[in-house]
């Protein structure tokens, strides 16, 4: 062979091989057979060509182009080479990206299998937050709080330093003088008192012992006292009772004259009787006192009584 010919045949195979890696690379594999599916974005979130695209986890194919629409949106193409059946309603959601790792793409399986996806068919489409986004969800309203109590931490140190001016600071490094040699005088003072005691233990000591039995003298002397006054009004309070069930005793016996009264029934309406007799002959000589009484200087003769007419 001429050296031309090699020349040329190597020439051919690399630039196939170029081809073959430029293709392999973007994640289209020229021996395989595969789906092609497409998905509609306002915004794809950084997602770039060669993107893996899974499925449960596991990746299915990866994403080949992105290119704008007449719209404004950006079309994205996927590849996917395994033979797994899903349903048309299945959304292509892209969702990752953080720090370090780029924006992945996932299908999300529709439970309705009677119109199966295939190949040229367009997918719905979604976009999950990724960690950056959420970060920033999340930190917005602490910052939003950091930054109001940054102004009122500015606030009340601008009102401190207001109210500490150069006359109250000097009046409050006066009174912490005064306050030190107040504990100081506390100090000397607790010093001679602990002298004192000291120096007076056994005479204290000795005071509380006599203290301490004349408590218990006055205890025990309390003692007695209530005692015998407790045992006198429960010895007249019984001698009380006991007369008391006496005379109730009698008064149900019938005995002596108030007994009499109240048993016997007799003598009651006797004594109501003699009441009524009694209340009619007071009556009568208020009424007519002359029948009762005669008086004549004279000899007079008494006229005959007459009765009332009431």
């Amino acid at each position: 062979m001429k050296k031309e010919f090699k020349v040329g045949i190597l020439a051919i195979v690399a630039v196939a091989l170029l081809i073959f890696g430029y293709n392999f690379l973007k994640g289209n594999n020229l021996f395989n057979s595969s789906r092609v599916f497409y998905a509609v974005y306002d915004n794809v979130e950084g997602l770039s060509p060669s993107a893996p695209v899974t499925i449960n986890g596991f990746q299915v194919g990866t994403v080949t182009s992105i290119d704008f629409i007449n719209s404004g949106q950006l079309l994205v193409t996927l590849n996917v080479n395994n033979d797994f059946q899903f349903s048309k309603k299945s959304v292509a959601q892209i969702y990752g990206g953080g720090l370090i790792g780029g924006k992945s793409m996932q299908i999300e399986l529709d439970e309705d299998y009677e119109q199966l996806a295939k190949s040229g068919d367009t997918l719905q489409s979604s976009v999950e937050e990724g960690l950056i986004e959420l970060v920033n969800e999340k930190l917005t309203p602490l910052k939003d709080k950091i930054s109001g109590a940054v102004v009122e931490v500015d606030t009340l140190l601008k009102s401190i330093n207001y109210i500490l001016d150069k006359d109250t600071r000097n009046n409050l490094r006066g009174s912490i003088e005064n306050l030190n040699g107040t504990l100081a005088s506390l100090n000397s003072s607790s010093s001679k008192i602990e002298n004192i005691l000291d120096n007076n233990t056994e005479q204290i000591n000795t005071s509380i012992d006599k203290f301490s039995e004349t408590s218990n003298s006055l205890s025990v002397l309390s003692d007695s006292l209530s005692k015998i006054e407790f045992n006198r009004i429960v010895q007249s309070a019984d001698e009380t009772l006991l007369n008391l069930n006496e005379i109730s005793n009698k008064l149900n016996d019938g005995q002596g004259s108030l007994g009499k009264l109240l048993n016997d029934e007799q003598m009651y309406q006797n004594m109501e009787n003699a009441t009524k007799e009694m209340e009619e002959l007071m009556r009568d000589i208020k009424l007519n006192p002359k029948r009762y009484v005669h008086f004549s200087v004279f000899g007079k003769k008494n006229k005959e009584y007459e009765n009332p007419e009431e």
